[in-house]
């Protein structure tokens, strides 16, 4: 007899009431003796609980703002150092049973193209990321992905793993697909992926409703109950997300707290990674077009710095969907995890068209995947495409015990920099590669001990022509 499903909510995800009540006890223009303890706390790493985030998220003073962005600054740098993973979307299909008001796939927008690539389409896309330097990839589906269901995506990720060559491949799938049943979740793991990602879209059931008015994902249960149901099949790194404009902010990142909590309740390790997609236009899209709770770049800003706080050890991921100029003021505020040379349409990297209206929404940083490396190396950044914790079993639990006590480090910084480098050697332009050796050199000379001892060695196994190195 198979698992029972889990699909209705306990009570500690069903919090509407519990939300609001933290937001109306938190006052408009907290104090500043208040806030700067909070500060203080957040600065010992170990997170901070629902009502101080309420505090941070109030503040409005100038002085108490840069404050806050002062100590995510601090905390972005004591855990993730100079590190900034990339990876790439891929889309595979577009076909959706969903009506969702935000999205240009949604099931009666007769304004896009649909299709569902073949494997050999698949393959085409993946070696073109491959050329581009790409190692880590963020497979990503419609609910109704193709006439071969479940079965299609489990095809999909083999295939992206059986396109390589030479120094060509991509070393881990991510994956962000509609909601599973716990056997099919067991299948996902057995597939080898990373990362299982799903966005609530918004923890606001009212709102939710709203929004999404036909297909299976009008059931919010279903849906935010998705991640107990995967962790329980043995998928124990999984990203979380909102798509920010649907709701209040404030009540959004309450939302995503209080399931980090109860997956950390119930499971002893909370997601591997939030995500914080702001709406943007998306096409014949009215609700894209004119979000019912815009976020302004500033609201956007503290976004990430009280996340950072918050959850201290959690990645955040900033997608193309943001402009160029606020990725990069993002890397220092909080932002681990970026994608880069995105397209968000099935076939887009074999088009010549950057901004397709096939796409899911419009991108708002439109450069080249080297362009991004050059540019974040020049910044001081160390681009990565380390996988080494996925293949190693550094994952769940496993990983947060050696992110906690600093541990990780000892990892992250020689497996950074050596994908790193393969990229300058293999991949780079002139240009980068010239940008990129002189910001190693700086790393290294300022490393220190066995980090300094493991980066020295892999670099030059890299040198020498190895490939795949890590630790």
């Amino acid at each position: 007899m198979s698992e029972p499903q889990i699909h209705h909510p306990p009570q500690d995800l069903q919090s509407e009431t519990f939300i609001d009540k933290i937001l109306a006890a938190t006052p408009v223009a907290p104090g500043s003796a208040q806030v700067l303890d909070i500060l203080d706390k957040a600065k010992e790493l170990h997170g901070l609980n629902s009502e101080e985030v309420a505090v941070l998220m109030k503040i409005s003073d100038p002085d108490q703002v840069e404050e806050l962005y002062e100590t995510a600054r601090y905390i972005k740098d004591a855990i993730y150092g100079n590190r900034i993973v990339l990876f790439a979307p891929l889309y595979i299909s577009n076909l959706c049973k969903n009506e969702c008001l935000y999205c240009a796939f949604r099931a009666t927008n007769k304004a896009i193209e649909r299709r569902a690539l073949t494997q050999e389409e698949i393959a085409r896309e993946v070696a073109l990321l491959e050329k581009q330097g790409h190692k880590r990839l963020l497979l990503v589906a419609g609910e109704s992905c193709s006439q071969e269901g479940f079965r299609y995506i489990l095809d999909s990720i083999d295939t992206v793993y059986r396109t390589c060559g030479g120094h060509d491949e991509i070393r881990r799938v991510n994956v962000n697909i509609a909601p599973l049943a716990t056997e099919e979740f067991q299948e996902l793991k057995g597939a080898g992926i990373g990362t299982y990602q799903l966005f609530q879209e918004t923890y606001h059931r009212p709102t939710y409703a709203k929004v999404h008015i036909a297909g299976k994902k009008t059931d919010f249960d279903w849906r935010v109950t998705a991640m107990d149901r995967a962790m329980t099949a043995g998928i124990d790194d999984v990203g979380i997300g909102v798509l920010f404009g649907l709701h209040d902010w404030k009540f959004e990142i309450l939302g995503l707290l209080n399931h980090i909590q109860h997956l950390e309740d119930r499971f002893g390790v909370g997601p591997h990674t939030i995500s914080v997609p702001r709406l943007e236009p998306a096409t014949n899209s009215e609700l894209a077009a004119h979000p019912p709770c815009p976020v302004t770049d500033d609201a956007f800003r503290k976004i990430v710095a009280v996340l950072r706080l918050a959850v201290p050890y959690t990645g955040i991921i900033l997608s193309t969907r943001e402009s160029s100029e606020m990725r990069r003021e993002m890397l220092a505020l909080g932002i681990s995890q970026i994608s880069a040379g995105s397209r968000t349409n099935p076939g887009g990297y074999s088009s010549a068209v950057k901004d397709s209206v096939d796409a899911q929404f419009s991108l708002g940083d439109h450069r080249s995947l080297d362009q991004v490396i050059r540019e974040a190396a020049a910044m001081g950044y160390v681009p990565s495409f380390c996988t080494a914790c996925y293949r190693l079993g550094r994952t769940g639990k496993d990983f947060m015990d050696l992110a906690k006590p600093g541990e990780i480090r000892l990892h992250c910084e020689p497996n950074g920099l050596a994908t790193f480098l393969e990229y300058l050697l293999d991949y780079a332009s002139e240009e980068t590669r010239r940008v990129g050796e002189e910001t190693i050199r700086e790393v290294v000379a300022s490393l220190t001990g066995v980090e300094c001892e493991r980066s020295k060695k892999m670099l030059q196994q890299v040198r020498e022509g190895r490939r795949d190195v890590y630790c």
